[in-house]
């Protein structure tokens, strides 16, 4: 079973919901399978549920899963943990204190693990508080580098910057991809990101050589169904292409 996403050329990978195994499929197929696809947590009433119905939607994409919280929701952490242990996807999304957890259970370093720190309104520092305790408490900003830092010693593979609001936190961004790139760690970019700005948002993170990006674009290209369009998961596949060809 692969455990590492099929990122295109070593570089890119998306990162869409599915709205059900058909619709997991249409997905995988529309991006050439450079691609996870998120299945979240908060969707299912327990553990079990979500075991046997996630098994399903890696048996249609060749395990490229992205077992999600759910709106960075922190109080799915543990579930998201205790789910990945059985199921060993390619994508685990944790908020900042339930990475080493998932590392741990995991028992491989192949799966990526993000670790989810916010914008802190201050270039070059990043909030590091999104745990299911720590998010209700004040800001904790750091360094974006300690940050890394500290995500490397636990385990994680890349940052999850969220919410992002598109381009709202560009400066931040910026100075995120920048230290991603100076430091050997992966990027996913995610909050408010869409078939306008996602070209912007992706160019940015290659242009500062970010080893790998896993760009997050969930809401923007979800019908009135809950459904992902495939149509537009071939336009974003499209723009990665590009924009990587054109890197090299």
């Amino acid at each position: 079973m692969q455990l590492v996403p099929n990122y295109y050329k070593h570089r890119v990978a998306l990162n869409v919901l599915a709205g059900s195994v058909a619709n997991a499929k249409a997905i995988y197929e529309a991006a050439e399978t450079h691609v996870v696809v998120g299945v979240l947590t908060k969707n299912y009433a327990t553990d079990e549920a979500a075991i046997a119905d996630m098994k399903l939607y890696q048996a249609a994409t060749d395990n490229a899963i992205s077992v999600g919280l759910g709106a960075g929701d922190p109080n799915q952490s543990q579930m998201v943990s205790r789910v990945s242990q059985a199921l060993l996807p390619q994508h685990v999304n944790q908020v900042f204190t339930g990475v080493g957890t998932s590392r741990a259970l995991l028992g491989e370093n192949d799966t990526v693990v993000n670790g989810l720190v916010s914008p802190s309104g201050q270039v070059g520092f990043v909030n590091i508080a999104t745990g299911p305790k720590s998010a209700t408490q004040p800001a904790a900003n750091v360094p974006v580098d300690t940050a890394i830092a500290l995500l490397q010693d636990m385990g994680a593979t890349s940052f999850k910057f969220f919410p992002m609001g598109g381009l709202k936190h560009e400066a931040e961004y910026r100075a995120v991809a920048a230290a991603c790139a100076a430091n050997g760690f992966n990027l996913e970019p995610t909050g408010g990101i869409d078939l306008a700005n996602f070209e912007e948002i992706l160019q940015i993170a290659i242009d500062a050589g970010v080893p790998q990006i896993i760009p997050h674009v969930y809401s923007s290209i979800i019908d009135a169904d809950g459904l992902t369009r495939p149509a537009d998961v071939r336009q974003l596949w499209a723009i990665v292409k590009r924009v990587v060809d054109a890197a090299e």
